[in-house]
């Protein structure tokens, strides 16, 4: 998982950081920290390359959830607690932890192929800034673009006032982003609406019974909520449910 991490962060850097400020060289490991004149303007472009690398680093989270998998996964999940009826169980531990693993392992292939085909070789020294830059993106953009919906693409693009893209390569990143977000909330909305339906069947048998048998200040809830386990678990829910959302990225 760190090794996932470290390409993530490294691959949003390379993402987020226009290339004219990757292309002066990296500062060595020796850091000051101070305030003073310099009559050099290398040092200038140094210091806002490591404010640059300190923005990335603190919204590394915020990367992480928007541009991968994550979103559709932990929103599905968050359905699925609500449509039991269950407010603690699992708990949102769990429901971030299940998300975040389901992320590295639906992201792994892309993630690796940015490692081989752009960071390891720019830091073997093999290619450019410029070449790294392009070969980390694009397994991450291709990943986006099978999940992003043409109208969501057109609608940013549209609100930007933009040319009208030709291909996928004039879309720039900035606008992918907010696109593709909405795309993977709309889908995950698809996906919870499916997944409430059976219990909500289960919710109306219920509280017909207990109508039907006078019990009006019996909470329908109460009654429900076991049975709505019991259905979960004998089709074996959580199978099902993963096996979907992983295929659903396919």
């Amino acid at each position: 998982m760190k090794e996932y991490l470290k390409i993530l962060i490294l691959s949003a850097i390379f993402i987020l950081i226009p290339s004219h400020l990757l292309a002066a060289p990296l500062p060595s490991a020796n850091v000051n920290i101070g305030i003073g004149s310099s009559n050099n303007p290398q040092d200038l472009a140094v210091t806002l390359q490591v404010m640059a690398l300190l923005t990335i680093l603190s919204i590394a989270p915020a990367i992480l959830v928007m541009t991968t998998a994550f979103v559709r996964i932990v929103v599905v999940l968050s359905f699925l607690r609500n449509a039991l009826s269950i407010q603690n169980a699992p708990p949102s531990q769990v429901i971030i932890g299940l998300s975040l693993f389901l992320t590295f392992y639906i992201m792994a292939p892309y993630w690796g192929e940015a490692n081989q085909n752009g960071l390891q070789p720019y830091l073997n020294g093999e290619i450019s800034q410029t070449e790294a830059l392009s070969n980390v993106a694009a397994p991450l953009r291709e990943f986006m673009f099978k999940q992003t919906r043409e109208a969501d693409i057109a609608l940013f693009v549209n609100l930007s006032q933009a040319e009208r893209p030709e291909t996928q390569e004039d879309v720039s990143t900035f606008t992918l982003i907010p696109a593709f977000i909405i795309s993977e909330l709309k889908t995950a909305f698809q996906i919870g609406f499916m997944i409430y339906i059976p219990f909500i069947v289960i919710d109306m048998i219920v509280a017909s019974t207990l109508m039907s048998m006078g019990m009006m200040m019996l909470p329908p809830t109460m009654i429900s909520l076991p049975f709505k386990v019991l259905l979960f678990v004998m089709v074996d829910g959580w199978h099902l449910l993963i096996n979907s959302l992983i295929v659903s990225f396919k």
